[in-house]
């Protein structure tokens, strides 16, 4: 490899954390920062808290009768669960109890979740409810490493283990045992001893394997990221020591409610629960009233949270009158004149102070008044917004990082802060640039490998120790990092969710009426496609159509594009919903090597076309009212192929 500039972490920017187990975290903080207010889930209207020296004892317990049960360290234990305090604690006793626990998102289809299941040989299942076990129970059948579900709802669960069926949830395989978790937990109370739960913890090393997590592969199939302790440990306490202002103790208070399944929001459960704050779990149905609730001093999420409130605040011009909509106008006009980092006039700073009072004070009040940090990650922020939301006293920090670093490598701190980048390293990380600019990077957070995928691995690990991390950047003069694209065919949405655009490029292209098809969207809403038709197969269906058309208006007619919306529909039925194409553009032309939109092997050029093509992609995100939850198309006549059907367990969990 060619000899790299290394751009390492500031001197002054915290310190490397090494050689800690998850389960150590909690026992630190429950020596240390004991409290009553520790954990705290919405129920019944209400806050129901536990301290975390109960909550330990909870996941003491658990972890003892999973051990009871014949699992073995090692064995893994998929979790088709919500995000809330029953995930924690059987996330943490499969951790204290020497087990790989594997989360599912609930937004995976069920093709994946057999998948996942059938890959990693699961051996146990934790469900939250018979909704989402019914849902599964079908296809359990061909999982045949599974020994148990666990159910976290007693009623419904056969009270014999060897029952043929769950109430609700339908008929159990005959190889599985149905219990209720809290059975199982019973079962850990009766063996419980300090000396039982020391032999535990002394089993567990800190470079064991703790979770294998399920990302989007840029094939079909999702792949799993192998994570130590030491991973997740070292990663989550280093970017904590680096948080100017951080403190220890139930000061502060954080709120979480993106998902537990992935590792940004997963991290920061094990940091809030080291430090000793506060946590309170949410979800985005409901985490704009307990904001309010809560008065979060710390909050994490992805860039559509912000998108969604800035839109929410511009509407709100709609409704007052017109002294009232000048002072709004006045003040965005100064929020958008705001830079991060930079010095104020004696007169925009006086400025910014009124129309703190007279607008911005509301805006705070939204997240509710004492939020010292909002750390966004997942995908990239807006310069514009980071502003707009910094000069209303809302403070943005942007962050970078992968599944595959255990979350956090780089993000915005102190003078280490400027809008429309990701900051700089924290301690332990080694970043650099390759010549094409590709983002590599080395870390002790950087996974064990993709799991029984030695060239997965070997696609994203050099010989040196570099991950390739697919993303591109470039480093500022004042020494941060920029994202500036990818370069792998996977994008991230603004929701934070990856879209891998190569499966379902393949699936359209398998069609005579495509010649080729590009996913758009980094940074984005949604998925758009662009579609350049085949057009002697197209002059085909416009025959067989009868229609009387010049070339130059085919695409731009209602049979023809409901013939590609068609296609698109059966294409959507095999991905997760997140991931499904909201809306198309028909391109006229060709794409060849000659004019350069083709590589030479015939392979798409992506920068190209996103280049050539930007104002049609921009034209795909205009004048949508409600791009996140698209109307239903109209019915098309299928032709009878299997490109046009929709099977089962290609959909996604419906979940309460």
């Amino acid at each position: 490899m060619t000899t790299l500039m290394i751009f390492p972490a500031p001197p002054d920017s915290g310190s490397l954390v090494l050689g800690r187990t998850l389960p150590s975290l909690l026992d630190d903080a429950c020596d240390r920062y004991p409290h009553e207010r520790a954990l705290n889930q919405w129920q019944m209207r209400r806050w129901s808290s536990l301290s975390n020296v109960a909550f330990r004892r909870e996941v003491e317990e658990l972890a003892l009768g999973l051990r009871s049960l014949g699992l073995e360290r090692g064995d893994r234990v998929a979790l088709v669960m919500h995000s809330d305090l029953p995930f924690c604690t059987a996330d943490m006793a499969c951790l204290l109890a020497g087990l790989v626990d594997v989360p599912i998102d609930l937004t995976q289809t069920i093709e994946n979740i057999l998948f996942i299941l059938q890959h990693t040989e699961a051996r146990a299942l934790v469900v939250s409810n018979r909704m989402l076990l019914k849902q599964v129970m079908p296809y359990l059948w061909d999982a045949p490493d599974l020994r148990f579900v666990l159910l976290m709802e007693t009623d419904g669960v056969p009270q014999r283990p060897d029952s043929a069926e769950v109430e609700g949830a339908g008929e159990v395989p005959l190889f599985l045992q149905v219990l209720e978790l809290e059975r199982v937990q019973a079962w850990g109370r009766e063996l419980w001893s300090a000396e039982e739960v020391q032999l535990l913890r002394d089993e567990i090393e800190a470079q064991d394997v703790a979770t294998i997590l399920y990302i989007a592969g840029e094939t079909q199939r999702p792949k799993g990221v192998m994570l130590s302790h030491e991973n997740i440990t070292s990663n989550i306490l280093t970017a904590f020591s680096s948080f100017p202002g951080l403190q220890a103790g139930d000061r502060e208070v954080a709120l979480l409610f993106l998902p537990l399944t992935h590792i940004f929001a997963r991290a920061f459960l094990y940091g809030h629960l080291a430090y000793g704050h506060s946590i309170y779990f949410s979800n985005p149905q409901q985490v704009i009233r307990h904001l309010k609730l809560v008065h979060p001093t710390i909050l994490i999420a992805v860039p559509r949270l912000l998108e969604k409130l800035y839109e929410r605040m511009l509407d709100q011009e709609n409704r007052f009158g017109s002294f009232d909509r000048t002072v709004f106008r006045w003040a965005m006009k100064l929020a958008h004149r705001y830079e991060v980092g930079k010095p104020l006039s004696a007169l925009y700073g006086w400025q910014l102070k009124l129309a703190d009072r007279l607008v911005f004070a509301r805006w705070r009040s939204i997240f509710g008044d004492r939020l010292k940090a909002l750390i966004v990650g997942g995908a990239a922020l807006s310069a514009e917004l980071t502003n707009v939301f910094a000069a209303a006293g809302i403070p943005v920090l942007q962050g970078y990082g992968l599944t595959e670093t255990s979350a956090v490598l780089c993000y915005n701190r102190g003078r280490y802060n400027r809008a429309g980048t990701v900051g700089v390293p924290i301690p332990g990380v080694d970043l650099a640039l390759a010549t094409d600019g590709e983002i590599l990077v080395k870390a002790p957070f950087v996974m064990q490998g993709y799991y029984r995928d030695p060239a997965a691995t070997a696609q994203v690990m050099d010989g040196e120790g570099w991950l390739h991390t697919g993303d591109l950047g470039e480093i500022t003069p004042d020494r941060l990092l920029r994202l500036t694209g990818v370069k792998k065919s996977l994008f991230k949405l603004t929701t934070g969710k990856y879209v891998s655009s190569l499966p379902l490029e393949q699936t359209l292209t398998r069609s005579p009426l495509v010649a080729h098809a590009l996913a758009v969207g980094a940074n984005r809403k949604f998925c758009g496609l662009l579609i350049v038709p085949h057009w002697a197969a197209l002059q085909v269906e416009v025959q067989s159509l009868n229609l009387d058309l010049k070339q130059e208006f085919w695409l731009h007619h209602p049979s023809i594009l409901a013939l590609y919306q068609a296609l698109v529909d059966a294409a959507n039925c095999h991905l997760p919903d997140w991931s499904t194409v909201k809306r198309f553009r028909l391109l006229d032309g060709e794409w060849t090597v000659e004019n350069g939109l083709l590589q030479p092997d015939g392979s798409v050029d992506r920068g190209r076309v996103l280049q050539q093509f930007a104002r049609e992609i921009a034209a795909l995100y205009l004048n949508d009212p409600q791009p996140e939850r698209p109307g239903e198309p109209e019915p098309v006549s299928l032709p009878n192929s299997p490109l046009f059907t929709c099977p089962t367990y290609a959909r996604s969990l419906t979940h309460i």
